[in-house]
């Protein structure tokens, strides 16, 4: 007689357990790092189907068995980190991992993101992501350049310091990089043009310096740089005219200055330009009129002198223009009243002069997001100015009926200076 076969093992009770030296990984990293609960007696089999804790994800394996992919930590309803909780360098010895995620979790206990290069050189890890932890310091390990398949690498609201690691940027895989709000210092390395595939570049609020290396123009796929708030000087290298798939730039307070790239009418992509507070010291550049696609162009306290440019009256698409508080002259262009988009228009603090040329309809949308303040030479056409208020006085009409701009109080003194200031306005040949 034939024996029977041997029993085998369920392929579908395989295909529901990790294997053990997988879970024992996973639970000391869960007993380092949480107290929410006991885990090994909670969740003995951490991916079972019915039975897999909160902020744990597993897929199945080439070997039929499932394996963990992805841990999140920090905030219900995740596993919560405990007070003692440092960063677990055990995650890299999860041999499936694909992301992790520790958010507000290193908050009392002072931890650094150590690693050790032999561990990495297997991991399968495509997103790291450490964001608001206030007791994660010290410098970022270059040893994360080992994480070969990482495609998100975000550090953000730390307080990491030091200078960013050259070899950071061999990481070719890199889609979006977040660096921002740590104590970050140095310059940007010239290596950055290394990440061909980047999409989001985000080193803002830290305290880098330097000059915006020129090799940043060979990122043809970022559609997000942010290097606002750090000590950026200089001019805005020639090269970014090449990042024509740019939706959002932001270069916010920094000390840059000087001419834009000549070819920055070719950034047809561009949908936010926030360059707040640098000292440009230059004429409101004409090309920005040629971007259509802008929603948002904030260039306030910037010292921009010269007049607004007409072009920028083609900008249909714009909801929001901050120019305030630079060295603006001339009149406010009479196509601004037909920017059927516009929310928000802030031109406070400038030298503008002329009757500002929006109608009722006009006044009564934008509300107090009109923002004329701060511009003696301006006043607004009487019938228009019922029951306005955006910090500009109605203009004054004389005899034969023209519109008179007001008067500064210490020029409105002199009868001759006002007599000239009225033939400028009027146009009246001299």
């Amino acid at each position: 007689t034939t024996a029977p076969p041997p029993p085998r093992t369920s392929t579908s009770s395989r295909a529901n357990t990790l294997l053990p030296s997988e879970s024992e990984i996973l639970f000391k990293i869960m007993e380092s790092m949480s107290s929410d609960q006991d885990w090994r007696a909670s969740y003995p089999q951490p991916c079972g189907a019915g039975s897999s804790w909160p902020g744990i994800e597993c897929k199945p394996g080439n070997d039929n068995r499932l394996h963990v992919s992805r841990l999140d930590f920090g905030t219900l309803p995740n596993p919560t980190c405990k007070p003692t909780a440092t960063f677990p360098y055990l995650v890299f010895s999860l041999p499936h991992i694909q992301s992790v995620f520790f958010f507000n979790c290193f908050a009392r206990t002072r931890t650094t993101l150590s690693v050790s290069p032999t561990r990495l050189l297997n991991s399968s890890l495509q997103q790291l992501s450490l964001r608001s932890n206030p007791a994660l310091v010290g410098p970022i390990p270059p040893q994360i350049s080992s994480l070969k398949s990482l495609e998100v690498l975000t550090l953000s609201q730390n307080r990491l310091t030091g200078f960013i690691p050259v070899e950071l940027f061999s990481l070719k895989s890199l889609i979006h990089l977040d660096l921002s709000y740590n104590l970050l210092i140095g310059a940007i390395p010239s290596q950055i043009g290394n990440l061909k595939n980047l999409v989001g570049l985000d080193m803002s609020y830290n305290s880098l310096g330097g000059s915006i290396p020129s090799t940043i123009g060979q990122l043809g796929q970022l559609q997000k740089l942010d290097l606002s708030s750090n000590s950026l000087i200089g001019r805005i290298p020639d090269t970014m005219e090449n990042l024509n798939s740019l939706v959002f730039m932001a270069l916010s307070n920094n000390r840059l200055r000087g001419k834009f790239p000549t070819g920055v009418s070719k950034l047809q992509n561009l949908q936010y330009i926030i360059m707040e507070n640098n000292p440009m010291d230059i004429p409101l550049p004409v090309e920005f009129g040629t971007l259509v696609k802008l929603q948002e162009l904030r260039l306030g306290n910037s010292s921009y002198s010269g007049t607004i440019p007409p072009s920028f009256t083609k900008l249909m698409n714009l909801s929001t223009l901050s120019l305030q508080n630079n060295q603006l002259t001339g009149e406010i262009p009479v196509g601004f009243g037909t920017l059927s988009h516009i929310y928000h228009l802030n031109l406070s603090r400038n030298l503008l002069t002329g009757v500002v040329p929006f109608d009722a309809s006009f006044l009564k949308r934008l509300g107090r997001n009109l923002d004329l303040t701060g511009n003696p030479g301006l006043c607004l056409n009487p019938a228009a100015a019922y029951g306005v208020k955006i910090g500009v006085n109605a203009c004054k009409t004389s005899k034969n009926g023209s519109l008179i701009v007001p008067m500064k109080q210490s020029e409105a003194a002199s009868p001759f200076l006002d007599w000239f200031y009225v033939i400028g306005v009027l146009g009246i040949p001299q």
